[in-house]
């Protein structure tokens, strides 16, 4: 696929990591069947991922997944690159690799000296775009969400947007020529906040969306999205296990009306 976005190069490249579909979303069992989950999973992962290339702010958007249906899915989607992962597994080095090829500016693009670019390198002169990290699981993220929050972004070297509850992250940004080095992971709201990236929330609060924040890892978190509204293959996906569940059959976690409590939260953001 090309990387060429729909923006001139002062756009930001948006990184957006997609592990495994099978084994995703298991804090939503067992209200769901792991068939089920997969299927929100892939449908969260492809709303955020449309959602994004569709931002005005965006130029490219580089998604790391080795799910074959992952890059089926996105393989005509104008501006997007599906970058498979390379090396250590885990959510840090899939987050590395993606923002080494962002900075790199082509798919599986490597230094001149045949090593593999570093997140933690200097940035090149070539590189003339802001790169951020968008969490794949915010179903209720709108495009004019990631516009309005990359617009006071670039007002910042480095900054984050903390999710729902305040401990998780679910976008961490970097300005043009800035290295990027992310803390995504338990409590990655405070240790962006100490490693120097601005709390968006706390600076501009009116310019970060809900939908931006409610990423979904638990039945209330769903409710809590389907009442904000998702992106349509997620809706759908949502209908579906609806029909089948039946009007007399216990209610599904994502419907508003039946929010269980909060669970703990999650370490994964």
């Amino acid at each position: 696929m090309s990387g060429i976005g729909r923006a001139d190069a002062a756009g930001w490249t948006v990184v957006v990591p997609v592990k495994s579909l099978s084994g995703a979303k298991t804090r939503l069992a067992p209200e769901l069947s792991p068939a089920e989950r997969a299927a929100l999973a892939r449908a969260f992962a492809l709303d955020t991922v449309d959602a994004a290339a569709a931002a005005e702010r965006v130029a490219r958007v580089v998604v790391v997944s080795d799910e074959p249906a992952i890059e089926l899915a996105l393989r005509e989607t104008a501006g997007v690159d599906v970058v498979p992962e390379v090396g250590p597994r885990g959510l840090s080095a899939t987050i590395a690799h993606g923002v080494a090829v962002a900075r790199a500016g082509l798919p599986g693009s490597r230094a001149e000296d045949g090593a593999s670019v570093g997140v933690e390198d200097p940035v090149s002169a070539r590189d003339a775009r802001g790169v951020a990290v968008l969490l794949g699981d915010l179903p209720a993220m709108r495009s004019r969400d990631l516009d309005a929050a990359l617009e006071v972004a670039e007002r910042h070297p480095l900054a984050f947007v903390p999710d729902a509850e305040g401990t998780g992250t679910t976008l961490a940004t970097a300005r043009a020529g800035q290295p990027l080095v992310a803390h995504f992971g338990a409590e990655s709201a405070a240790r962006h906040a100490a490693a120097g990236f601005v709390d968006l929330v706390a600076v501009h609060p009116g310019a970060v969306a809900p939908g931006l924040r409610r990423d979904v890892d638990t039945a209330a978190e769903l409710a809590e999205a389907v009442a904000l509204g998702t992106g349509p293959r997620t809706a759908s996906v949502v209908r579906t296990l609806s029909d089948l569940a039946g009007a007399s059959a216990p209610r599904h976690p994502f419907d508003p009306q039946a929010t269980p409590a909060r669970a703990d939260r999650k370490a994964a953001s």
